[in-house]
């Protein structure tokens, strides 16, 4: 089934409880079950065709959120969406406090009203706030969304990182959700060895990432994280976020991340973190590896057009101050991307840019 996790997680989850490891990352041996009583919307099964609604840092709750989400469902009436992809900052601005917070009404299921579908979740940096909003400094915080998948019809999120294969059996992409938060948070979490660097949390998201792209039997492979690899947007690429040289919180780690467990190994990276929407060319120095930034489903960047820097990586298209989202059509021998910006005022979809891309 979708999302099922391999036995070696399994084991590793019950040898770790065996031993009495607390594991607080929520790892894929860890995942939540759906609560009694709650129904999950299904997964596509079957058929060569599959349609994505990919959205990012929606969780505002605002008009625009609900704009945004008014655009989606005029798409999702006319050609459905068989799941969407919510990257992240999905609940504005310091994540929830606790699985019966109201703001996962105000600022996911109520605004989604419509796009009754599995909404496959990645954790971002303002989902797990401490001192200042966004700052990555309370990493336990993401537990709540992650719990949050045992009582919601739509919101999927079974471990902080996980994979989904769609069309169930045989698959045309499989989705590898990840958590890059300790790796980039604005907090270090030096203090704590679990969530280090080379600490036990993510050196077993890199060991089971490795092995499940390596097992995955779909035509495409696609990695969802809240912070991109490359952007043109003012956060900066992975290694040099917000152009800061300091370490780590320039997102050195990240980097490293990307470059030795995705590049080359996956199709597409998807990223929010950014508010805007760039579909960028595949560059040399990624290994086939293209980047996408769908950020804009609540906030831009700017009211106006943004100057480019020199250096700005080469776009298909890309836009700083335009709501939107971007949708993907797969079948077993192509992707076709199209970005969708949206007006607050009407709420009505434009179709800016549509073209295969793989």
């Amino acid at each position: 089934m979708p999302g099922e996790f391999g036995r070696r997680e399994l084991l590793t989850g019950a040898a770790a409880a065996a031993a009495g490891v607390a594991l607080a990352g929520l790892t894929p041996a860890q995942a939540v079950a759906t609560g009694e009583g709650v129904t999950k919307f299904a997964f596509p099964t079957g058929g060569d065709r599959l349609r994505v609604l990919v959205t990012g840092d929606a969780g505002t709750g605002t008009r625009t959120q609900w704009a945004v989400a008014e655009a989606a469902r005029a798409l999702h009436r006319t050609d459905p969406f068989g799941i969407a992809v919510g990257l992240g900052d999905n609940i504005y601005e310091n994540g929830p406090n606790g699985t019966t917070d109201p703001q996962f009404a105000e600022k996911f299921e109520n605004p989604n009203t419509g796009l009754d579908i599995p909404w496959v979740m990645v954790l971002g940096n303002h989902d797990t706030s401490s001192i200042l909003p966004g700052d990555g400094g309370w990493l336990l915080r993401g537990d709540d969304e992650v719990r949050y998948h045992g009582t919601s019809s739509r919101w999927w999120m079974p471990s902080r990182y996980y994979s989904v294969r769609l069309p169930d059996p045989d698959p045309i992409v499989e989705f590898f959700v990840l958590d890059l938060n300790p790796l980039a948070a604005y907090i270090p979490p030096v203090f704590s060895p679990y969530w280090s660097v080379d600490g036990q949390f993510m050196n077993e998201q890199r060991a089971w990432l490795d092995t499940a792209v390596a097992d995955s039997p779909a035509a495409w492979k696609i990695v969802c994280t809240h912070h991109p690899y490359l952007n043109n947007g003012p956060h900066g690429d992975a290694g040099r976020y917000e152009g800061l040289p300091i370490e780590p919180i320039n997102g050195v780690h990240v980097q490293r991340f990307f470059e030795e467990h995705v590049l080359g190994r996956a199709h597409l990276i998807l990223s929010g973190h950014d508010h805007s929407l760039q579909v960028l060319e595949p560059a040399p120095t990624s290994k086939g590896t293209q980047q996408i930034v769908s950020g804009a489903a609540a906030k831009t960047i700017g009211a106006t057009p943004r100057t480019l820097p020199a250096d700005a990586h080469p776009a298909l298209f890309q836009t700083y101050h335009q709501l939107g989202f971007l949708t993907l059509d797969l079948t077993p021998g192509s992707i076709e991307a199209a970005v969708h910006t949206v007006d607050p005022g009407t709420a009505v979809p434009v179709e800016e840019f549509r073209r295969r891309i793989a």
